[in-house]
């Protein structure tokens, strides 16, 4: 039957010349030309062999309906794969936690175990866990596929529980449409307060909903909805993949909040973390049936050496039918929009990525990759696509894996979109290690617009990495502890003032220069000051850095208000004039003047980075036409200084049979102007 197979998907292979495949498109991958179409052609021989020929991914990601707990003409009946297990209990509130024989699995096959038990003995909100025996050893576990668990509150250890409200969640709002440009809040619902505590989803729906929408976000982006046993790991260190987290509230609760999401126009995205798990034995699926196997790579390679977490071997058909069908659960039980996979470096190449520096195309084809996990990814994109067609899934890869972001039917992996994750990082190089006087025009061009052509990129300024104790945002990096002084709107600070006008540029910038969407981490739009720190004995368990400070942004009478009047209006430019449908084009890099001016589409971005020299009458070669002022980041209602006459409409001037138009350029600002 392979053999069979193989021979159907060569007569499937793309012919050169028939399809435009990515790397037909780049002369720099033709020495590689072989490896890609070799990946390609084992992604549909393995999609093959796991969905049957003719048919979809979806109809064989179903584990999620078969293993855990399910109700069955009025018995519980339960299913765990183990197969180094020896003996399975069940214990729990229905038999007094104790090891009972009426309560032993038996073993039906293939390394599954089954279990039934009447429906009464376990109610609604019932808790409990397996006892597993192996050669040699034994211990308490979570079921694999457990869909709700919840923590003591005095011995902090998890337990599964029985969730079966009496009343299922009545969708009102259907899934998203889909989303061309994505403009992404990123968010935690935990830290969502300001209160110094655990938000929670209905917090979430009532206070911070209303404010990411009337912000013209169009995408909300949610971290740690898989349960984590560790609060402050950020929801990175998970153990219970099938389990929305418990500390943020119910299950219906959290759909509450995501049809509310929905009736607002915006999608729903979920951080999902695929790329390790948790190494702990009584909470995750580490050493779950004594072997260090199960779901992973034994020995070294099932360690990562750098978040002490553990690696899953992708090449299991076990492990691809339990991340698969995971991602499946959440897009059908909690009608999610899409993913974003955190740590695909990590994945895709056997040493993580760790001390690499990608420097040319040999980085990518050097035998370091992990096939296993490129082919894993790009079947995840064809199941999430085949579930729902206006879904999205983005990469985070900093190592710019070509074909990440290119459609699988031209030979690619599949994703939507690819973070661009280098913009960030070189904000924060410039600001941190650069005289204002030193910063290179063409630099930041080429870096904030340098993307692979044939792929979809969203860029950031700042995301939530940026925020993390013992790094800087970048409002905290240009004004440093004069924030805490200087933020109310007579203040005459120089610091605050450089600080802010270059906190909207920057940003302005990062949108203008983007691919094709852009993204914002929950606070960082007003300048969300300090930094990001989860309760942890170092810090006495504190929540004060775990929250966000809204009422800064809703004082009348501090800076952190314009500054987040000007996203605003920001982001709603773009969408309402689809900006971003255009191709950035350099007119100047003036590294003399400190000026860059480019276009996109109709629109003229014009930024002055100069520290202390304004510019009256400064002449681009533009398109003809009349211009008007559609953004000024000195506006006095952004908390600039009112240097322009936003009013005024510029006319070009023909100069030698080219178009000029003349501005006045205010240091530290900028203008973006719309031809009519």
């Amino acid at each position: 039957m392979k053999r069979l197979h193989r021979r159907i998907v060569r007569r499937r292979m793309p012919q050169e010349g028939v399809f435009n495949m990515f790397y037909d498109r780049d002369s720099y991958l033709a020495p590689y030309v072989g490896i890609l179409r070799h990946r390609y052609e084992s992604l549909m021989l393995s999609k093959e062999e796991m969905a049957g020929y003719g048919r979809g991914l979806s109809d064989s990601a179903n584990n999620h309906l078969f293993y855990c707990a399910h109700l069955e003409n009025g018995m519980m009946v339960f299913r765990e794969w183990a197969p180094n297990a020896t003996a399975i209990y069940l214990l729990g509130d229905c038999n007094g936690w104790r090891k009972d024989e009426d309560f032993r699995f038996g073993n039906i096959g293939n390394g599954n175990w089954e279990l039934r038990v009447r429906e009464n003995l376990l109610p609604h909100g019932a808790l409990y866990k397996w006892w597993m025996e192996w050669p040699g050893g034994a211990g308490e576990r979570i079921p694999a596929y457990a869909t709700r668990c919840v923590q003591d509150e005095v011995t902090k250890l998890f337990c599964a529980q029985i969730w079966r409200p009496g009343k299922p969640y009545i969708w009102k709002s259907g899934y998203a449409a889909k989303v061309r440009n994505p403009f992404i809040y990123e968010t935690h619902i935990g830290m969502s307060s300001e209160e110094e505590k655990v938000g929670t989803f209905v917090e979430f729906r009532r206070k911070v909903l209303p404010h990411i929408a009337s912000l013209g976000y169009n995408v909300i982006q949610i971290m740690a909805l898989q349960e984590h046993p560790y609060y402050g790991s950020f929801g990175y260190q998970v153990s219970n993949f099938f389990a929305l987290s418990s500390r943020f509230g119910t299950p219906e609760e959290f759909k509450a909040l995501v049809d509310d999401a929905h009736r607002r126009g915006m999608a729903v995205v979920m951080d999902v973390v695929h790329s390790h798990s948790v190494d702990n034995e009584a909470e995750g699926l580490s050493l779950f049936d004594g072997t260090d196997n199960t779901y992973f790579h034994s020995g070294d390679r099932g360690r990562h050496p750098a978040w002490k977490s553990r690696c899953f071997d992708y090449g299991s058909p076990v492990t691809r039918s339990f991340l698969l069908s995971n991602l499946k659960f959440w897009m059908e039980e909690y009608h999610l929009d899409g993913f974003r996979f955190d740590g695909v470096t990590s994945m895709i190449y056997r040493n993580h990525g760790l001390g690499k520096d990608f420097t040319d195309y040999s980085c990518y084809f050097d035998g370091n990759q992990d096939e296993d996990a490129i082919q894993y990814l790009a079947l995840a994109n064809m199941l999430v696509h085949e579930l729902n067609p206006a879904a999205m899934t983005i990469a985070e890869d900093v190592s710019g894996l070509p074909g990440l972001g290119a459609p699988i039917s031209d030979g690619g992996v599949g994703f939507d979109y690819r973070m661009s994750m280098g913009v960030a990082d070189h904000w924060i190089k410039w600001i941190k290690e650069r005289r204002d006087e030193d910063w290179s025009m063409g630099e930041i061009w080429w870096e904030c617009s340098n993307k692979r052509k044939d792929e979809r990129t969203v860029s950031y300024a700042e995301c939530h990495d940026q925020a993390m104790v013992g790094d800087k945002t970048i409002i905290f990096r240009l004004m440093d502890s004069e924030m805490y002084t200087g933020m109310n709107l007579d203040s005459k600070n120089p610091a605050v003032d450089r600080g802010v006008a270059l906190h909207k540029m920057i940003r302005l910038m990062t949108l203008a220069s983007s691919g094709d969407g852009y993204l914002t981490f929950m606070g960082n739009e007003f300048g969300h000051p300090e930094w990001i720190d989860f309760p942890r004995e170092g810090n006495g368990w504190s929540y004060k850095y775990a929250r966000r400070q809204w009422s800064l942004c809703e004082n009348p009478f501090l800076r952190y208000r314009p500054l987040m009047e000007f996203d605003r209006a920001m982001i709603k430019l773009f969408r309402r004039c689809n900006i971003l449908a255009g191709e950035p084009v350099c007119l100047s890099a003036d590294e003399n003047s400190k000026i860059l001016i480019f276009k996109r589409g109709k629109y003229i971005f014009a930024l002055n980075f100069n520290s202390v020299k304004s510019f009256a009458d400064y002449s681009v070669r533009v398109p003809a036409g009349r211009y008007e002022v559609v953004l000024d980041s000195d506006a006095l209602c952004y908390g600039g200084f009112g240097r322009n006459d936003d009013n005024v409409r510029h006319f070009t001037e023909k100069v030698e049979m080219s178009d000029f138009l003349r501005l006045y350029l205010p240091c530290r600002s900028a203008l973006v102007l719309k031809r009519n």
